[in-house]
């Protein structure tokens, strides 16, 4: 794209900074506004994700892209200020924590709209449609769980694949192993360290495309939209999102965008 993403600096948050964070800004969104809306950070929209999570976000060279990305960056452009992009453990989106203490306006992290989640924090409008998949290595002859009895099928920290595969694979005696990011959790399947990994079904085609010794073999029908998080009660946020998502599917940015990061247009509804 032309875009220019100059400005966009990256952060890592450790624990500890995190937990000074807690102490320091218990939920208030005092550092300025743009349009009327509150940032946590004057001049800036501050986006919380989980690295990586190809095509939605991911490092490429010196900066943060993907899908994800793309889109909200239409929404700081739309507020008149630059994105910056935060990466912490998944698990501190999850809760609410990073959104409620102050430590970014919104998450985008190719992240499922659930009941627990969304009594955390408030989702916006759905802007993408994804289920669960199965990825081994090829050739292997798994494309069930039944199939994976008394193997090791890898999971990703507090996803709806972990929750997914402990109700529906863990029961018929597989054994899952916990990874902290999908990065990590891919490279066990494609070293043979498990027999295999659940996780969505697009970030899972996409590995597959640039590593053609690995299949996925199934997917299940779960069903899933994704949602960007903002703080409860944070509705100019929330709306803010909405408006600017509604816009560029009216306008044909977002099959634009998702032409880009996914090849294909997107299915019509």
């Amino acid at each position: 794209m032309a875009r220019r993403r100059a400005l966009r600096a990256v952060a890592l948050v450790p624990a500890l900074a995190l937990l000074t964070a807690m102490a320091g800004c218990g939920g208030s969104n005092s550092g300025g506004q743009a349009k009327g809306v509150p940032l946590v950070t004057e001049g800036q929209l501050t986006t919380c994700t989980h690295l990586p999570y190809e095509p939605f976000q991911f490092r490429q060279n010196d900066e943060i892209v993907g899908f994800d990305v793309d889109l909200v960056d239409a929404v700081a452009k739309d507020l008149g200020v630059p994105q910056k992009i935060i990466n912490i453990p998944f698990e501190t989106i999850e809760s609410g924590q990073a959104l409620n203490v102050g430590d970014c306006d919104l998450a985008a992290a190719g992240m499922t709209i659930t009941e627990n989640r969304d009594k955390n924090f408030d989702f916006s409008d759905p802007y993408f449609e994804a289920t669960q998949a199965l990825i081994t290595k090829k050739g292997s002859g798994i494309d069930s769980f039944e199939q994976l009895k008394g193997k090791t099928l890898a999971v990703q920290k507090s996803t709806t694949g972990k929750k997914y595969a402990e109700e529906n694979a863990a029961p018929l005696g597989v054994e899952l192993k916990t990874y902290p990011d999908l990065g990590l959790l891919l490279q066990a399947v494609k070293n043979g360290e498990v027999a295999a990994g659940i996780n969505d079904d697009f970030v899972l085609y996409n590995y597959v495309d640039k590593n053609p010794s690995m299949a996925v073999t199934t997917e299940f029908a779960t069903g899933e939209q994704y949602g960007m998080g903002v703080r409860t009660g944070n509705d100019k946020m929330r709306e803010k999102i909405n408006e600017v998502l509604a816009r560029l599917k009216e306008n044909g940015t977002y099959d634009r965008l998702y032409k880009k990061w996914f090849d294909k247009a997107p299915a019509a509804n």
